[in-house]
């Protein structure tokens, strides 16, 4: 969330930066709510003003035995006028506070201007995209060929996009689930957190899922919970509501997550496969250090989500996205985009997003150092590292044989007991 006085005093700034993000927010009416709440504020604090100040003089009053009637005759209708102004600020500042949370947050000066996807400025490209010597297959006939991933059952049990994973499928699913972790905790320096699965209302909104996604995401009917879209939300407010020692900054955590989103916005799109399911597996970083640090901290997640494609040796690309392709709470985003051959594309497997103090100020997520007055709002980072199903998707389509197996990328070996490849069964 932005800061109320900034908005303000900034009024042009957001608007443009809005327009930039092809974002529709009712300024007008924050003007509007704004202007109305400075009006009622002053003269609310006036009256309240005079009545303590009559107060005083109706107990000086009746300590000397003399008549207070007139006074209190007076103050009726000051009392009246208080408490219709304290009802119509309430109902100002719930509008506003509303509002306010319908506002994206201000690209970074470095993120670039353009209108979508198509003008995201590639920053870097690692690896050569294999080359076969047949047509390469998509991972959905692939993980069906091999009797590893099943999506009809998945479809009867719970409908589309589900997946159920069997044998080595599963076992390549936890063993990247367990390399990802295994190298952040001790390469990388996170601390490794399990978290709930379920949040409440106030959790998704200090991230910023709500209320703008709330159609993306799974409510659960009766009660104040929501399952969760990432484990950014989870990770993120560990520190809801809390002063942080500065001294202790970053705090690095990871965690693996199963996922869950509705998905409202995408029918349609990706229909096949693992890339866009309601259930999916992700590992996710998120980094809270203090704000003259964040971009170094952006550059330093995003190269730890970098490592793990490197290590499975999965050709990708690195892009900035520009002001029209920018995530709600995100000040700028790098995308990390892996090689698929079935497809014949690149497609995203991570995200990595320095959110500023924008998370923070939603959360109430503070910082102290010793010796100074007063607390300073955090920055916040996160980024997956990785999306797990889409790296076995990679691995499935980069790594597959003429034969119709797919070969374990090395690192893999240890987690899957020695199995150097998954063929189908005879």
């Amino acid at each position: 969330m932005l800061d109320l006085k900034f908005v303000r005093e900034n009024f042009d700034l957001v608007q443009r930066s809005i327009a930039q993000r092809n974002g529709k927010v009712d300024l007008e009416t924050y003007g509007r709510l704004d202007e109305r709440r400075r009006q009622v504020l002053p003269e609310l604090e006036s009256l309240r003003s005079t009545r303590n100040d009559v107060s005083a003089q109706v107990a000086r009053l009746k300590k000397a035995g003399e008549d207070a009637s007139g006074l209190f005759e007076q103050m009726k209708d000051v009392g009246a006028r208080i408490k219709d102004l304290e009802a119509e600020l309430a109902q100002v500042e719930q509008e506003l506070g509303q509002l306010m949370l319908t506002i994206p947050n201000l690209p970074h000066q470095s993120t670039p201007v353009g209108k979508g996807e198509e003008d995201n400025p590639v920053v870097s490209v690692w690896g050569q995209p294999p080359v076969f010597d047949f047509e390469p297959l998509n991972h959905w006939d692939i993980g069906v060929n091999l009797d590893i991933i099943d999506f009809e059952r998945a479809v009867r049990m719970a409908g589309s996009r589900f997946a159920v994973m069997k044998g080595a499928g599963a076992r390549l699913e936890r063993a990247l689930i367990g390399l990802m972790l295994d190298t952040h905790t001790t390469a990388h320096g996170y601390t490794e957190i399990l978290p709930p699965l379920m949040v409440n209302t106030r959790a998704l909104t200090g991230t910023g899922q709500l209320p703008k996604f709330a159609e993306d995401s799974f409510k659960v009917e009766g009660a104040d919970y929501w399952l969760i879209p990432t484990a950014e939300v989870p990770l993120t407010n560990l520190h809801m509501d809390e002063v942080l020692d500065g001294d202790k900054l970053p705090l690095c955590y990871t965690a693996y997550t199963p996922c869950f989103r509705a998905e409202a916005g995408s029918h349609g799109k990706d229909v096949r496969g693992l890339i866009r399911l309601h259930q999916f597996d992700k590992v996710e970083l998120v980094r809270i250090c203090r704000p003259e640090d964040s971009y170094e901290n952006l550059e330093v997640l995003t190269g730890h989500a970098e490592a793990i494609l490197r290590l499975l040796g999965l050709p990708y690309r690195k892009i900035v996205l520009c002001t029209g392709d920018l995530g709600f709470s995100a000040a700028k985003t790098y995308d990390l985009e892996v090689w698929l051959p079935g497809q014949n594309r690149y497609r995203e497997i991570s995200s990595c997003s320095n959110c500023e103090a924008f998370q923070a100020r939603r959360a109430g997520i503070r910082f102290k150092d010793k010796g100074r007055k007063g607390t300073t709002l955090a920055h916040t980072l996160n980024g997956s590292g990785l999306a797990v199903g889409r790296a076995l998707v990679a691995i499935l389509e980069n790594y597959q044989q003429a034969d119709g197996s797919v070969k374990i990328p090395e690192a893999l070996l240890p987690y899957m007991g020695g199995q150097q490849t998954i063929k189908a069964a005879e």
